[in-house]
């Protein structure tokens, strides 16, 4: 950072001030001095010119108020910058706080204790509570209202500062004997603070100031220090939080009376005077910290005594309190930030992330990409690419370079939208790092690191990964500072020596393609030659360099020092090769640098492409130099981009800084350098031959191109072509060859106007002249088909019908790559172009539109099978087979079936085309799911290919399976069920099968009866076709009886449980009659009861424990009760009827004996009437009742 002093406000009667405070919100300046001296002052740039903003806009008081109120000399003032209140207490301990209204200032509250006398005020981050302590220990948290929420007395203590923590849950209070003690926000000790900056100091102490940075603007890495406490004898630190083991230690060896953070907490100012031991008076001074306590700046302020610093709110400025004045020092803060094609980039940090926002703002057309970096160190761009410097986080993988051990830090290349190209991981801190077209080079204090980076342009992604793999020797080389280098292979990559100290430490470096500077904090530069280093020469100067430069031939370094003076010096073979400067320099022409000195410079850049060329920014002033020589200076405060083509980029970074997510073009300016400005006027005042003669005695291509360009516009071709050649462009040579042949004079105007871009102008003269095919070519030149389709359609002509598909089909294009689909769509229609169109519906997920296309393609069309292909990745079978078959692919719509599982259609296809290979695999897929025990899944496969015999097979034997297993009644019931309905479903297959084969020719019946035929020849499994429904009855009967048992129908629940003793092969029988056992018991059937014992004492597979039990039990029964049944069950009578067995109704379990009844039409099984009517569902096999 650079800092000087910029205004001088004089507080009248020479009124000495005591404290002063900048609102960092409103920008409000509050300075308290003696004899009640209050006046809030605020600074205001009133300017109507848009480029003069930020510092370099002149400024002057808005508001200049004195504040009556106080009587004693105003030692505290303080802002609450959330409620727009000011705050201030005088030495008779009155505390006032003031409050704006319409514009002034005016008492709002006021309190006096009348025994002590305030030594501190501080409200917290939030505004909403401040902490006033006294001297004698008194201490007061107060609301902003004005209501007191605690008071208490520390005993004994004389309290000098207070100062709350961010989160506003601990107080640090001050002691006048310069102890630090840490208080709850209650008033609650907590414990001591730990001074460890103020070891082996002996004497009497007192605290300059306490000020913890509350994190508002974010924080520049993680876990930064942020809590400065400085004493009076100058000695400081700077903690992470308020019990911070091991602080950072400062000793500024000077008197502090004030220190404050700046508003992002990046920047520590300490204010006071110099312990100047020679001479009588102090020196006041300001010295500026970073919080790892690295020093920046130093100020120099005169005066007789600094009483207080405070900072502004943007970090620009600073307010310093000096015997009865008000100094004012503005700030070039270094902002993290570069330029590299067109592209601005910058970093700041937010509140809300720990990491830095990179921005990478493309002001050509004003986007931005954002990138967010841990730990940025600096960013540095040289050309199309910028280097983001970073410490390596620790949980960082680093398989990439295994050899570099734990590497700390990381160099990333970026291009210009921030995407990285390439990193390497460094040992060494990069303090300074800058870079050419092809290197880069990053110093430490001892020694510096070169990288010889490479840009993949035309490299496939393979060769990419081989360059990433192989390390090449001599792309990277590490250099102690102390060595010297002679250009063979001698640097190789070790970072050990890099560590070896140095008594004289690098403190800048720079470089160009050939050359690279290295300075020396001592005064000494070392010359490098690029590529291969080697150190060609070394230069004493008699100050410490800040930061260099070099001009583009290298052939002179500016040296800007830390005190800010800007110097030269020569490298050129024009310079006597001593040690130092020039020798006699009468044969160069440009000025002697030996002599040229300017103060108070915080940046320069040199021309890109003249030597003798630079500019520099010196305060609030932007010169340009050529030769030495300056011209008239430019006010502004922008930082310089880019110097070329005789015209200065420049950024307002402070603007920027403001509101750093929405960067405007404003903040960008160009400014053009006086020949550019002089021919500009020569040429549009006086004419071209004037002009010519001008710019011959001060050649540059950039002047030769504007009298082209000039010439062009009057079409004076002969000057035109001599000034292209001048300035090397072969198109505008080419150009004015193209005009000459021409014969009409508005045509050429017509030319030339589209050649400068001004295509509106060029379009309409062409349509005046009648040429609206000229128009037309114009247009599709500059892509743009909307116009042309306007063009179209204005003409008559009857030839254009292909243009005009072309101009529907690219406005297509247009809206297909900006993902409007939908427009595209329209477009697409009209321009017939038929492989966008499919592409446009697929992504709408229209597949309507997309069936309609392939339906109205020809047959065969080489679309059809892409067609296929989209309705497959969807599942849409059916428009894939259809679409493949119209193609002539039957083989592409059997695989797609295959793929969508859709068997049956794939058979039935097979079937058709004659294709042998389904049946196969149909086989091979089902082995191959048994295989892996995905039985239901083959059942499946087997349903859907229509092999209904084989599905119910294995349905079967999975039912039977489960049955063995005494899973759930219900879950069996279910499994026979549909094994049974995967019989009849081939029942209907054969069915269907002999009909159609028979069509015609007999009747129904006959058909009917082939079908049985041929299905008793083809079937072996009698059991499995004739009894399909058996399984299901017995455990549809089962679950019945059991559910009658429990609903207490125990007659019904008996006659049901009768039922079960025909299926003795499917439930096992020790089941069924303990089931009737129990419901005959529960009726008092005892005769049946009892035949059930007998069958169940006689069960070959019981145990003779269980058959014990059994008949013990059948003992206890009929002791009571004897075995017969009081009412004869109908179902013995009844069951034989006139022809063979009466059906069972399905609901109730009741033999029917009536002569109508109902019958499902799936399962061909029976019901009453008057019960089934309460369903809607078959109670066996679920279907839905007609």
């Amino acid at each position: 950072m650079f800092i000087y002093l910029s205004k001088k406000i004089a507080i009248p009667n020479s009124t000495r001030l005591k404290c002063v405070s900048w609102n960092k919100d409103q920008g409000y300046i509050a300075c308290g001095g003696e004899e009640g001296l209050l006046k809030v002052l605020k600074l205001e740039t009133q300017t109507d010119d848009a480029k003069l903003k930020g510092l370099a806009a002149p400024s002057n008081l808005s508001m200049n108020q004195t504040l009556e109120g106080h009587s004693g000399a105003v030692q505290v003032v303080t802002w609450n910058e959330q409620y727009q209140k000011l705050t201030t207490s005088d030495q008779n301990g009155l505390i006032i706080v003031w409050m704006l209204y319409k514009g002034s200032w005016y008492e709002e509250m006021i309190n006096n204790r009348n025994k002590s006398v305030v030594r501190s005020m501080s409200w917290n981050a939030s505004g909403q509570k401040i902490c006033i302590v006294y001297e004698d220990g008194a201490v007061i948290v107060g609301s902003v209202d004005g209501n007191r929420i605690w008071g208490k007395e520390l005993k004994g203590i004389q309290l000098a500062h207070v100062a709350w923590s961010p989160d506003s849950k601990i107080l640090l209070f001050g002691m006048a004997n310069g102890e630090i003690h840490i208080y709850d926000n209650q008033g609650n000790f907590i414990v001591k603070m730990t001074i460890s900056c103020l070891i082996n100091v002996t004497g009497a102490i007192s605290i300059a100031g306490i000020h913890w940075y509350p994190g508002t603007e974010g924080y520049i890495e993680p876990d930064c220090p942020c809590l400065a406490v400085c004493f009076d004898n100058g000695r400081g630190q700077i903690m992470r939080y308020e019990n911070d083991e091991n602080p950072i230690l400062l000793d500024t060896q000077m008197n502090v009376a004030s220190i404050q953070w700046n508003h992002c907490g990046s920047v520590l100012a300490v204010a006071g005077c110099q312990k100047n031991i020679t001479m009588d008076k102090d020196v006041n001074v300001v010295q500026f910290y970073t919080p790892f306590g690295e020093h920046l700046r130093t100020l120099k302020v005169p005066g007789k005594q600094m009483s207080a610093v405070s900072w502004e709110g943007g970090g620009l400025r600073i307010g310093l309190a000096v015997d009865s004045f008000i100094y004012f020092a503005n700030i070039r803060p270094d902002y993290k930030w570069g330029y590299c094609s067109n592209t601005v980039v910058y970093a700041y940090t937010r509140p809300d992330r720990l990491e830095y926002s990179v921005v990478f703002w493309d002001t050509k057309n004003n986007e931005k990409f954002v990138k967010y970096v841990k730990s940025l160190i600096s960013i540095t761009t040289s050309g199309d690419f910028c280097i983001l410097a970073t410490k390596a986080d620790d949980n960082q993988p680093q398989e990439a370079e295994p050899e570099s051990g734990n590497a700390t830090f990381v160099l990333v290349l970026c291009n210009s939208i921030g995407t990285p190209l390439d990193s390497k991981y460094i040992d060494i801190d990069p303090l300074f790092v800058t870079m050419t077209k092809t290197h880069v080079i990053a110093a430490s204090k001892e020694a510096f690191y070169t990288w010889q980076y490479r840009v993949a342009k035309k490299l496939t992604a393979m060769e990419i990964n081989q360059v990433a793999k192989t390390r090449k020797e001599g792309r990277e080389r590490v250099y102690h500072i102390d060595d010297t280098p002679t250009g063979n292979t001698d640097g190789t990559l070790d970072f050990a020596k890099a560590f070896t100290a140095t008594r004289d430490h690098i403190c800048c470096i720079t470089a160009t393609d050939k050359t690279l500077i290295v300075g020396r904090e001592s005064g000494i530069i070392q010359r490098y030659s690029l590529p291969n280093v080697a150190l060609l020469q070394k230069y004493t100067l008699n100050y410490r360099a800040y930061q260099l430069s070099l001009n583009c031939n290298s052939s002179r370094l500016a040296i800007i020092d830390i005190a800010g003076v800007l110097t030269f010096l020569d490298l050129d073979s024009r310079a006597s090769s001593g040690d130092g400067f020039v020798g006699d320099q009468a044969a160069a022409p440009s000025g002697d640098p030996s002599k040229f000195e300017r103060k108070d410079v915080w940046d320069m850049k040199w021309a890109n492409d003249n030597p003798d060329l630079f500019a520099m920014m010196e305060k609030t002033r932007m010169y340009v130099f050529r030769n030495l020589d300056p011209e008239e200076p430019i006010q502004t405060s922008g930082y310089i981009c880019n110097f070329e083509d005789l015209e200065i980029k420049s950024v307002l970074l402070d603007e920027i800084m403001k509101d750093p997510e929405r960067p405007n073009k404003d903040y960008l300016i160009n400014f053009e350098i006086r020949s550019l400005r002089d021919s500009r006027a020569l040429i549009e005042k006086v004419g071209i031959e004037d002009a010519s003669q001008f710019i011959e005695d001060n050649p540059h291509p950039r002047l030769w191109r504007l009298l082209a360009e000039a010439a062009l516009q009057k079409l004076d071709l002969k000057t035109a072509e001599q000034a292209f050649v001048r300035c090397k462009d072969y198109q505008g040579i080419e150009f004015v060859k193209r005009l000459g042949n021409l014969q009409s004079e508005s045509m050429k105007q017509a030319e030339v106007v589209a050649y400068f871009g001004r295509f509106e102008e060029a379009e309409r003269m062409y349509l005046d002249m009648d040429r609206r095919d000229l128009a037309i070519n114009l247009r599709i030149k500059l892509g743009d088909w909307f116009r042309v389709l306007q063009l179209l359609k204005t003409g008559s002509g009857d030839s254009d019908d292909a243009l005009l598909e072309q101009a529907y089909n690219a406005i297509g294009d247009y809206f297909a790559d900006r993902q409007k689909w939908v427009n595209a769509v329209q477009y697409y229609l009209q321009g017939r172009k038929q492989e966008r169109l499919a592409e446009c519906y697929y992504m709408l997920e229209d597949y309507d539109g997309l069936e309609r296309l392939a339906n109205s393609l020809p047959e065969n069309h080489k679309l059809l099978p892409d067609i296929g292909q989209m309705f497959v990745t969807v599942g849409m079978c059916e428009q894939a087979v259809n679409a493949y078959l119209k193609c002539n692919q039957p083989k592409a719509a059997v695989e797609a079936c295959v793929h969508l599982n859709q068997w049956n259609k794939a058979v039935e296809l097979a079937k058709d085309h004659n294709m042998k290979e389904i049946g196969p695999l149909l086989s091979k897929y089902a082995s191959h799911l048994l295989e892996k025990n995905k039985r239901l899944e083959a059942v499946e496969l087997y349903r859907k290919a229509h092999h209904f015999l084989d599905a119910a097979k294995l349905m079967f034997k999975i039912a039977d399976e489960e049955a063995k297993k005494r899973t759930r009644p219900l879950r069996v019931k279910k499994l026979y069920v549909l094994a049974a309905l995967l019989v009849e479903n081939y029942h209907e297959q054969m069915k269907t099968s002999q009909q159609s084969k028979a069509k015609g020719k007999k009747s129904e019946a006959t058909s009917a009866l082939a079908g049985l035929l041929e299905e008793d020849a083809s079937s072996t499994d009698n059991r499995i076709v004739d009894n399909a429904w058996r399984g299901a009855e017995a455990y549809h009967f089962f679950l019945l009886a059991q559910r009658q048992l429990y609903d207490g129908n125990v007659d019904a629940a008996m006659k049901t449980a009768l039922h079960l003793r025909d299926y003795e092969d499917i439930i096992p029988a020790v089941e069924i009659y303990s089931l009737l056992a129990i419901c005959s018991s529960a009726n008092r059937a005892f005769g049946t009861c009892s035949r059930a014992f007998i069958k169940l004492e006689s069960l070959e597979s019981l145990s003779p424990e269980q058959r014990q039990s059994y008949e013990e039990l059948a003992l206890e029964i009929f002791t009571k009760y004897p075995p017969k049944d009081n009412r004869k069950s109908e179902l013995d009578s009844i069951s034989e009827g006139v022809e063979g067995k009466l059906p069972t109704c399905i609901v109730t379990g009741r033999i029917i004996s009536e002569y109508q009844f109902w019958m499902c039409s799936s399962c061909k099984h029976c019901a009453m009437e008057q019960e089934i009517n309460r369903y809607n569902f078959c109670p066996l096999c679920h279907s839905a009742l007609a």
